[in-house]
């Protein structure tokens, strides 16, 4: 009788040995990957959009694993992308930067094909630029305000620099300047008109000599 309760007491203490042993030999898996800052924002309200190209920072993506638990630094191994390159860019190093040419927010994600399984695992981080208003700097001048009106998006870019925008914004100029206002619609939309100008030149609104407050109106369509 204690020979049997000793074969099995051996059985059962190779059973949990070889469950333990087929526990640790799984493949370490990623569960999810955290992006470091998870929110970035470039400029500000009295800068010119333009102005922001350039400004850059650090991304890091971290992969959080189980079998064991552990969290790995994966910035190197990630597909990092954003869905607005107008706005912002990211390098495959995670080197994130504002492209000067659009405000608003942008979504970047850093992303990882399992090799075990094939999931797909993502994380994210919101980059944001702040679109120039014309406040709190640019001297007493008139300001320039143009509003988007119609179904489509797009664009508006002045020369001179000051107005950089996709939606309603305003710049402060000196007083007596030409100002040109060219209109660029989006993937999808066409331009429609403007309203508002002195003359125009294609998608192009002129303001002659801007000596006071004034407004135009783009469309998109």
């Amino acid at each position: 009788m204690k020979r049997k309760w000793l074969k099995l007491a051996l059985v059962s203490a190779i059973g949990l040995c070889l469950i333990r042993l087929a526990g640790c030999a799984r493949d370490q898996q990623l569960v999810s990957i955290t992006v470091i800052p998870n929110t970035e924002t470039f400029g500000a309200a009295n800068i010119p959009v333009a102005a922001d190209a350039g400004l850059s920072v650090q991304l890091r993506a971290l992969g959080n694993y189980i079998h064991p638990p552990v969290t790995k630094d994966i910035t190197n191994a990630v597909t990092w992308a954003s869905n607005d390159a107008q706005m912002v860019t990211v390098t495959p190093g995670g080197l994130l930067a504002a492209a000067g040419n659009a405000c608003g927010s942008s979504i970047v994600s850093a992303t990882v094909t399992t090799s075990t399984s094939g999931a797909i695992v993502t994380g994210s981080m919101t980059a944001n630029v702040v679109c120039f208003t014309g406040t709190g700097g640019g001297g007493g001048g008139p300001i320039l305000t143009v509003v988007f009106q119609g179904v489509g998006s797009g664009t508006v870019i002045s020369t001179p620099p000051g107005i950089n925008c996709t939606s309603t914004c305003s710049a402060t100029f000196t007083s007596g300047t030409a100002v040109n206002v060219t209109a660029a619609p989006n993937t999808g939309s066409t331009f429609g008109s403007w309203t508002g100008c002195d003359s125009f030149s294609g998608q192009t609104c002129m303001i002659n000599s801007l000596t006071a407050d004034h407004t135009v109106t783009v469309a998109f369509n």
